[in-house]
C-alpha cells in the first residue's frame, strides 16, 4: 500500500484544521478518548457543535486563538492508501511553515472560502505549491453551506482561480466544493450539490496517481551510511560491506552498472539488501543497502549514478532560498553551512539577485537581504563540489538546507534552479 502526503494551505479561517478534522473524524482514524476530549473542549468553549479542528491545533496558543501556527501531522489509512497530513498555517508570518509543511508533499490542497473568494493568501499558496514543485493541486472551495451550495458562486472562483493558475507551474489542477463542518463532499458525495458531478476530496486523495511523479529515470543513490558488521559469531557477515541510503531517482537492480561519485569509477549491484531480505529492485523512496562486485572507497555524503546519466558536479549554484531565521539576514557575504542530500558543506553567498514578492511576483532587484520568511534568487559558491539536478527535474538531488554556523539552526531552504560547473 502507497504512502500520500498531502498539505492544506489557505487563508486564515478557511478551515483547513476542520477539513483534516473532518477527514479523521469521517474515516474513524480517530481514538474515543481523543473525541471525548475534543467535545469537552468544545463544551467548555461554548460552541454548540464539536470543533473538529482541535484535533490538529495542538498548541494552546492554537487552541486559544483559533488558529494555526506550526506545522501539525497526521496520519491515516484506507484501505487503498495510507496518508500522511501536514497542516499548514495561513499567516504569513508562519510561510516558513508553510515551505516546511509543503515540501516534501505529494498533492496539496489549498481552500478557499466561498464567501470572500481567491484573496492574496491564496494566490500566495498556490505560488509556493508551484515553487516547491507539488505535483497536484486541489482547490477545495470550502463553506459551501453558507453560500446555498450555490453552483454560480463555485463557477466563480474556479474561473478566477484557473486563471492565476496559468501564470503558475500547476501540471494538475482539481475544484471541489466542499463543506468542512457538515462533510459535505469530504468523504461521500453531497446530496446539496448534484449539479456537481466531480469525486468526494478522499475519493481523489485515494485514487490521485502519484508514482509517475518521482523521477524514475536519472539513478541518483546518495550514500548515507557504511554498514560494515563483522560479525564474529555469524562468517556470512564477516566480509559484509554495504552502503545504505533512500533512492533519490530511476531504479536500480542487481547487475546495473553504476558510477560512484567524485572517484568516477565504475561497477556492478552485487545485491540490493532491505530489513525484510533482498529485493530485485529499489525505486524512490526505498530506503535500502546496495552492496557491489568490487571493493570501492565510498562514504557518506558520495553518490551513486548510471556511467551516461550522472548529476552536475558544482560548486557555484544559482537557487531559489527562503529565508527562515528570525534573528539573522540572508545578505551578499554571509557564510553559511549548506546540507545537500548527504553531504554538507561551507558555502557563501555571492549575490542576491533579487528578493521576490510572493503577492504580487514582483522581483525587487534593489534589495540588499532577506528576512524571515523572504523569498529571493541568490548565487552560492560552495567549498566542495555537489552532485546536484536542478529542482525541476529532482526534488530531492535539487533542494537543500542551509545551517548558521554559529548556532547550528536552519535558517533557509533552497531551491537549486541553475548549477554550473
Amino acid at each position: 500500500m502507497d504512502i500520500l502526503r498531502f498539505a492544506t494551505a489557505g487563508s486564515v479561517d478557511d478551515g483547513k484544521s476542520t477539513l483534516i478534522g473532518r477527514l479523521l473524524y469521517d474515516s474513524k482514524a480517530i481514538f474515543e478518548d481523543q473525541l471525548e476530549a475534543v467535545e469537552r473542549t468544545s463544551r467548555d468553549r461554548g460552541t454548540e457543535y464539536t470543533d473538529l479542528s482541535l484535533l490538529t491545533d495542538g498548541l494552546r496558543a492554537e487552541r486559544e486563538q483559533g488558529i494555526t501556527i506550526d506545522v501539525a501531522y497526521r496520519y491515516f489509512a484506507t484501505p487503498r492508501r495510507k496518508f500522511i497530513i501536514a497542516d499548514t498555517p495561513g499567516h504569513i508570518q508562519y510561510t516558513r511553515n508553510m515551505v516546511t509543511g509543503a515540501s516534501t508533499a505529494d498533492l496539496a490542497i489549498i481552500l478557499i472560502d466561498a464567501r470572500k473568494g481567491v484573496l492574496e493568501q491564496s494566490r500566495r499558496h498556490a505560488f509556493l505549491t508551484s515553487l516547491l514543485r507539488v505535483p497536484h493541486l486541489v482547490l477545495a472551495v470550502n463553506k459551501m453551506d453558507l453560500v446555498d451550495y450555490s453552483q454560480e458562486r463555485f463557477e466563480e472562483i474556479r474561473e478566477e482561480f484557473t486563471a492565476f493558475a496559468s501564470k503558475l507551474n500547476v501540471s494538475d489542477l482539481t475544484f471541489i466544493p466542499i463543506s468542512a463542518l457538515n462533510g459535505d463532499n469530504v468523504v461521500s458525495r453531497s446530496e446539496n450539490m448534484p449539479w456537481y458531478a466531480g469525486t468526494s476530496l478522499l475519493h481523489h486523495l485515494e485514487n490521485v496517481h502519484i508514482a509517475s511523479d518521482r523521477n524514475l529515470t536519472d539513478v541518483r543513490f546518495p550514500v548515507q551510511y557504511v554498514i560494515r558488521p563483522q560479525r564474529a559469531t555469524d562468517p556470512a557477515f564477516h566480509d559484509y560491506r554495504g552502503y545504505a541510503g533512500q533512492v533519490a531517482g530511476g531504479v536500480l537492480k542487481p547487475g546495473d552498472e553504476v558510477v560512484h561519485l567524485p572517484s568516477g569509477l565504475t561497477t556492478r549491484i552485487a545485491s540490493i539488501d532491505t530489513y525484510d531480505g533482498p529485493v530485485e529492485e529499489a525505486f524512490p523512496p526505498m530506503s535500502v543497502t546496495l552492496r557491489f562486485e568490487d571493493d570501492l572507497d565510498i562514504s557518506r555524503g558520495d553518490m551513486i549514478a548510471r556511467p551516461n546519466n550522472q548529476p552536475r558536479v558544482a560548486q557555484e549554484l544559482e537557487a531559489m532560498v527562503c529565508w527562515m531565521a528570525d534573528g539573522t539576514k540572508l545578505t551578499p557575504r554571509s557564510k553559511l553551512t549548506i546540507k545537500h542530500t548527504t553531504r554538507t558543506a561551507r558555502a557563501l553567498v555571492r549575490d542576491l539577485h533579487y528578493r521576490l514578492d510572493i503577492n504580487t511576483l514582483h522581483r525587487d532587484e534593489e534589495a540588499t537581504a532577506l528576512g524571515l520568511n523572504e523569498i529571493g534568487r541568490v548565487s552560492l559558491r560552495i567549498t566542495q563540489p555537489l552532485f546536484v539536478d536542478d529542482y525541476a527535474r529532482n526534488r530531492l538531488t535539487g533542494g537543500f538546507i542551509l545551517i548558521d554556523e554559529a548556532t547550528n539552526g536552519t535558517v533557509g531552504a533552497g531551491m537549486i534552479i541553475d548549477s554550473s560547473r
